[in-house]
């Protein structure tokens, strides 16, 4: 029976132009994957890939002291000028400020995903996800501009410390070294908060799929087995949740470790990964070392990716 089933019984020659072009695209489907997935491959190749090609090899090029110009001549000298103390100063603080911003994250968005996922129902759950997505839908510079003002010296929040009789509290905090300023706007600290509300959602939205995902049996089984609470959250819930929480660390520590707007605008004069980039790129016109720049966000990201993909991150995306 199958001897008589051919392809012109299944799909008989069509006439016209068309019809043609069907069968054909039919008998050769990896002709007809080929032209689906060329055009974004090729744009992915050339516009993404090539253009990060072009940045690597910017890298190795220098500028000249005297006149300004870009030379043209392979060198590890842009890299060295990269690793001065200047320099490497801007990639510590901001590789500091991404893991620090990262970790208070994971802190607050912890129990926040865990209500959501063990706790909330129905139309609560509705309104768990409009919490959260909410501050997505407006405006990034508003949302920066907002918090400069809610942090300047004339701001709501010190007014709501000078109401509280707490204004001493803030000025000791202020006054501390490295993070403290003139006011919350200028200082590292207002950085840290602005960093952290920004991204919080992309800690949370994770996290709270991964623990969606642990069976409610274990947590029982852990606690009918005598099981405290803490034991059951370090041997138990942690673990299953990690994933989750690598996954949310992805976005808040690259999201941070890129960023040069939020520096900008709320910060001291301390200069970012990004606000370097910016500085080198347009105002010195230093392209080679901007390029270096760009370099090292991508090395940190390669790397940490390679270690959470081990650790399973990618299933909780």
């Amino acid at each position: 029976m199958s001897a008589l089933v051919t392809p012109a019984t299944i799909l008989p020659n069509r006439p016209g132009l068309m019809g043609r072009l069907s069968d054909f695209l039919w008998k050769h489907p990896h002709v007809f994957l080929a032209i689906l997935l060329g055009p974004p491959v090729l744009w992915l190749g050339i516009i993404y890939l090539g253009s990060l090609f072009a940045l690597l090899l910017q890298s190795f090029f220098s500028i000249d002291d005297f006149s300004g110009l870009i030379n043209y001549e392979f060198t590890f000298a842009t890299y060295r000028q990269l690793l001065s103390d200047a320099n490497f100063d801007i990639i510590v603080r901001t590789v500091t400020m991404a893991a620090v911003v990262t970790i208070f994250s994971a802190l607050i968005a912890f129990p926040i995903a865990y209500y959501a996922a063990r706790y909330a129902k129905g139309k609560w759950k509705a309104v768990f996800y409009l919490g959260i997505m909410l501050p997505l839908w407006s405006s990034y510079l508003v949302k920066i501009y907002a918090w400069k003002l809610i942090l300047a010296k004339e701001g709501i929040l010190t007014w709501a410390f000078a109401k509280l009789h707490l204004l001493w509290l803030l000025d000791g905090w202020l006054s501390l070294p490295i993070i403290g300023g003139n006011s919350l706007s200028v200082s590292y600290t207002g950085t840290f908060l602005v960093f952290v509300y920004v991204w919080m959602p992309f800690m949370i939205l994770p996290i709270q799929a991964a623990l969606e995902r642990v069976p409610g049996n274990l947590i029982e089984a852990s606690s009918d087995l005598g099981g405290t609470p803490q034991q059951t959250f370090r041997h138990v819930l942690f673990p299953l949740a990690l994933p989750g929480i690598v996954a949310g660390s992805i976005f808040t520590f690259s999201l941070t470790l890129g960023d040069y707007i939020i520096p900008q605008i709320v910060g001291s004069s301390r200069l970012f990964i990004g606000q370097a980039v910016y500085a080198q790129q347009g105002t010195a016109g230093n392209i080679p070392l901007a390029a270096a720049f760009t370099v090292v966000p991508i090395v940190i990201m390669g790397l940490y990716l390679f270690m959470a993909k081990r650790l399973g991150a990618f299933d909780a995306l």
